[in-house]
């Protein structure tokens, strides 16, 4: 059987159904000679609706947002030849102290609910972690992979 690869243009409230479900992407931030970073990340959509990513100070990405705050990211599926969608966003850094319940929401849109809050708050500041939050600005279509329409035909 042959794959026909789709596109599927969606409004802002079937973008956020299709992120809510899916907790990969790679986030692309600029480096400082204007070549693309890349990064595997674990993310989430908050209440916000805005894509949050965990991470530490240090990174590359961390340090790439700080100089220029626009970001991309792609959200794909479980399934490597399932739907994904790239976005573009404005993205902030939020530190420690102010970092730490938003890194509680990042984790329950992922993983649901914690045994111990208090032990996870800890472990966030003991870890000194940061959070990412990107504020959706555009996206294109939902896509799948595969041979374009007109070349399938012919097979």
């Amino acid at each position: 059987m042959v794959s026909i690869a789709t596109n599927r243009t969606v409004d802002r409230n079937e973008l956020d159904e299709f992120i809510r479900t899916r907790h990969q992407g790679v986030l692309l931030t600029t480096r400082r000679d204007g070549r693309p970073q890349s990064s595997l990340v674990t993310m989430g959509l908050d209440t916000g609706g805005c894509i949050v990513v965990s991470s530490y100070p240090e990174r590359a990405k961390v340090a790439n947002i700080r100089r220029n705050p626009l970001a991309s990211i792609v959200v794909m599926s479980d399934d490597f030849g399932g739907e994904w969608v790239h976005i573009d966003a404005q993205a902030e850094i939020v530190d420690l102290p102010e970092a730490v319940e938003g890194l509680v929401e990042y984790f329950r849109v992922i993983s649901g609910d914690h045994p111990n809050w208090a032990e996870y708050r800890q472990a966030m500041d003991d870890q000194g972690k940061c959070l990412i939050r990107l504020h959706i600005e555009r996206w294109g279509p939902i896509a799948t992979g595969g041979f374009p329409p007109k070349v399938a035909a012919r097979m």
